[in-house]
């Protein structure tokens, strides 16, 4: 080796361990950089979100906002997206999985504690991208203490019903309609419509989504006007109106929301509601509860940073959702998790996790593309009927159907949408 080379040599040794010095230094200043996390909580549980990650011990960031899908669309775009994003929209975070956007978060807390349907492997791996860190229960009505109504379906006088949202106005016609197929047609109808995974089935087409909607939009085809009053209802009421069932909409006595709904009657008229399962009283029953329809706001990382990981883990813990359970009087879908005390608490926190069966929210698990389309279906079916015109149902569907079909194949969707027990 030549004096010169033996030189070269020397001061390439010099530049890598210099570089690598930067690369370590760059890491830990990286580190130590606030976890960015976007969600949709804003207001009083904003409030209550950031105390129980105050308590964590690592610095953050919190965005909430009604338009999460535009804003973290935006980031993604931008080149800039959060460590974390907690959203209802698996269906959504699965795209992102597909794109290699999302990191895996195996080891990072304990399935067992989660269980069918929440902890849900991809469907072409064991990999898991998200985690729920809230829960809520769907196929229950609410009612005022003292009036349970008899097991038979109710009029459409008796229903409170508002489709309006700030972010994604149809959904709630959407449970409606989900929850006629999972309590007519039992789980295995309602988990392959939802994924539409085999393009040779034609779900959105098939006679129990036909029926369910039918059954559905027959009642307001006969009255223009709660069809119109419909429309123009906010899901929540209005403003400090104590929601729907306390806020005097037309004298309604009946909810069909799911359990996070008492948070928009205020404290006092929340004690005063209690609940009892949707299937005896949807239109086309009384029907048997046949499972039991869930939602929840999952957790995932854009990000493979330590600080945003351990967040990750101390909230999808025990410890952490028992906190946040505390704090916020929400509900948990980690079995380990006991709700605040009282009855109602009580038999929610049984329907999301004891013997099931469950079904996550059919509209949450599709295709983003095909959710809307179903939301905007739902809102048309309502605005012909306030018009006194035809639906036309099977067109409607026949449009689902094409949209569906449309869509690729994902490799990061759940393998199952219902539980098996």
């Amino acid at each position: 080796m030549t004096r010169r080379f033996k030189v070269l040599v020397f001061v390439v040794v010099l530049l890598l361990t210099a570089a690598t010095g930067i690369v370590v230094v760059w890491a830990e200043q990286d580190d130590q950089q606030p976890v960015t996390i976007l969600g949709t909580w804003t207001g009083t549980q904003e409030k209550q979100f950031k105390e129980v990650l105050r308590g964590f011990g690592i610095p953050f960031r919190y965005q909430g906002t009604a338009a999460q899908r535009e804003v973290l669309l935006s980031k993604v775009q931008s080149g800039e997206p959060p460590d974390i994003v907690i959203m209802p929209g698996i269906g959504e975070l699965a795209e992102y999985a597909d794109q290699k956007r999302l990191k895996r978060l195996n080891g990072l807390y304990d399935p067992q504690q989660y269980g069918s349907p929440w902890s849900a492997a991809s469907g072409t791996s064991q990999d898991v991208y998200w985690v729920p860190v809230k829960a809520d229960l769907k196929s229950i009505v609410w009612y005022r203490k003292g009036h349970r109504p008899t097991n038979s379906p109710a009029r459409l006088q008796s229903w409170c019903i508002g489709m309006g949202d700030d972010g994604a106005s149809g959904w709630p016609g959407t449970d409606w309609i989900e929850d006629l197929v999972l309590q007519h047609s039992g789980p295995d109808v309602y988990g392959k419509w939802a994924l539409g995974r085999n393009k040779k089935e034609k779900w959105w087409t098939s006679a129990p989504l036909r029926d369910a909607w039918e059954a559905w939009a027959r009642p307001f085809r006969q009255n223009r006007a709660a069809a119109a009053h419909a429309l123009l209802t906010d899901h929540r009421g209005d403003p400090d109106s104590h929601g729907l069932l306390f806020g005097g909409w037309g004298g309604c006595a009946l909810e069909h929301q799911g359990s996070f709904a008492r948070s928009f009657y205020g404290e006092a008229d929340a004690k005063q509601a209690e609940l009892m399962d949707s299937a005896p009283l949807l239109p086309g029953g009384p029907d048997q509860v046949r499972a039991h329809e869930v939602t929840g706001d999952f957790a995932a990382l854009f990000s493979d940073r330590r600080p945003a990981r351990d967040l990750i883990e101390r909230l999808a813990s025990k410890e952490g959702q028992q906190q946040w359970a505390k704090v916020a009087h929400v509900f948990s879908a980690n079995r380990q998790v006991r709700p605040h005390e009282g009855q109602v608490e009580d038999e929610i926190a049984e329907r999301l996790t004891g013997d099931g069966p469950r079904c996550l929210d059919a509209s949450d698990v599709m295709a983003p593309a095909v959710r809307d389309a179903f939301y905007e279906a739902v809102l048309l079916t309502l605005a012909r009927a306030a018009a006194d015109q035809d639906p036309h149902i099977s067109l409607l569907l026949k449009d689902l159907q094409a949209v569906q079909s449309a869509q690729p194949g994902t490799s990061a969707a759940p393998k199952t949408v219902c539980s098996t027990q």
